[in-house]
């Protein structure tokens, strides 16, 4: 009896032990927002990020053979309910996506604490770039000062200083996430002589914006810079089609450049650029994979338009850079399972090359970049997309941004952050 008992209480222990191996998983949740006024962006790019794991998880068994659980906890876009979300998933997580400046401001202190870092992918406080500062989070391979001085450059001939003299009215939401890039775009206005005109649009204004559109007529800058976000795109899009604005001198941030906002006016808006860090390759091997072990197996949520366009394919672009930082770790540590810390060097440490982004099958949907320890950007660059009536094409040639302009700022707000938030810890072997 004693035997069997010990066989029995062996095999118990074989059985829960086998368990706990086979139910080993990279838990990399996301704080989606298929919900709220902003739904319609978020969406697309949620489902290209998931797809990209399914993909991985039907093809490869997930990342170095573990499982990649990409649970969305959603937001819809409520910085309060993004708070909230990530302290119901922070506990196993080894990264967390709060999408929202909103939700990324209010947790940058906790993931201090908590050591998990963001990944922000185009997104959040361009400041994070400094890694001896930020330590824990990431907005690779581009911020919003990138986008507002690759903007700038291009509309200047190459340069700022082509714009001496002109009027640029800046539409922006009237939330962090809008007021981001006012800092660069002052600097520049007073060192390059234009003059910068900021048109708020409040949250209760997006599909509305009779007042802000009048004022554009009346003050008639020679361009309009959109810094807009779900329901705002689509309605001042609508707005600068009926007022007959020149579609060729209205130009949004990355954010406002979804296909179907413009897809709402067609010809009307064909004219209408975007600055973009990324770019929809539709042949490309990574999309093949994505069609092959997701699309056919009926477990996309994305319709084959949407899976098209550039917000989704964004999304692809965005799990794909996290899934390269989870196997740079895994290399360099010699574990499966990696810790959150392990996956902050594995941020740190990205290198997409032009060969590593053909070994990926994402040729032309992201410029090669990486990341160090100081550096937690990339600043890859990026392309002005041009809406041709029925989608987006590329409208230039690849475009950087300028870092003496932006380096000074970053340091200057990094360290005001620091100040303002102190005690705050720093990575001094950056």
């Amino acid at each position: 009896m004693k035997n069997l008992t010990k066989l029995a209480l062996a095999g118990a222990i074989a059985a829960v032990t086998a368990t706990a191996s086979m139910a080993q998983e990279l838990y990399t949740p996301n704080l989606s927002y298929r919900t709220g006024p902003f739904a319609a962006t978020g969406i697309p790019l949620m489902n290209g990020q998931r797809d990209y794991m399914l993909m991985l998880n039907a093809r490869d068994g997930g990342i170095g053979g573990v499982p990649v659980n990409f649970e969305e906890c959603e937001t819809g876009y409520s910085t309060e309910k993004g708070v909230e979300c990530y302290e119901r998933t922070k506990g196993q997580a080894i990264v967390t996506q709060p999408w929202s400046t909103g939700i990324t401001l209010q947790v940058l202190p906790l993931t201090n604490v908590d050591e998990i870092p963001i990944l922000a992918p185009g997104y959040g406080f361009s400041p994070m770039s400094d890694g001896k500062v930020f330590q824990w989070a990431f907005n690779m391979p581009a911020g919003y000062w990138d986008a507002a001085s690759m903007i700038l450059n291009e509309l200047g001939g190459g340069t700022p200083a082509g714009l001496a003299g002109k009027k640029i009215g800046f539409l922006h939401l009237d939330h962090p996430y809008g007021k981001e890039p006012i800092p660069f775009f002052e600097n520049m206005a007073a060192e390059h002589g234009f003059e910068f005109l900021p048109i708020p649009v409040g949250l209760s204004e997006m599909q509305n914006q009779s007042a802000q559109w009048l004022q554009i007529r009346r003050e008639r800058p020679d361009y309009v810079v959109m810094w807009g976000w779900g329901a705002m795109n689509a309605g001042a899009i609508t707005e600068a089609v009926k007022t007959r604005y020149p579609m060729d001198q209205f130009i949004g941030v990355w954010w406002s450049g979804h296909d179907a906002d413009l897809a709402q006016v067609g010809a009307d808006g064909a004219g209408y650029r975007s600055i973009s860090w990324s770019q929809p390759q539709n042949d490309s091997g990574v999309m093949q994979a994505v069609n092959e072990h997701v699309v056919s197996a009926g477990d996309s949520l994305a319709s084959d338009e949407e899976r098209s366009g550039v917000f989704y394919q964004r999304g692809v672009v965005m799990s794909m850079m996290l899934a390269e930082a989870i196997g740079n770790a895994q290399a360099e540590f010699g574990v499966s399972e990696i810790s959150a810390s392990q996956l902050r060097w594995g941020l740190e440490n990205i290198n997409l090359t032009a060969d590593r982004l053909a070994e990926l099958g994402a040729t032309g949907m992201v410029s090669p970049f990486s990341t160090s320890c100081s550096n937690h950007t990339g600043h890859a660059g990026g392309w002005m997309l041009q809406w041709d009536g029925e989608k987006f094409v590329q409208a230039s040639d690849h475009l950087t941004s300028d870092m003496d302009a932006i380096k000074p700022l970053i340091a200057a707000a990094a360290a005001d952050y620091a100040a303002a938030n102190a005690p705050w810890p720093t990575n001094d072997d950056c």
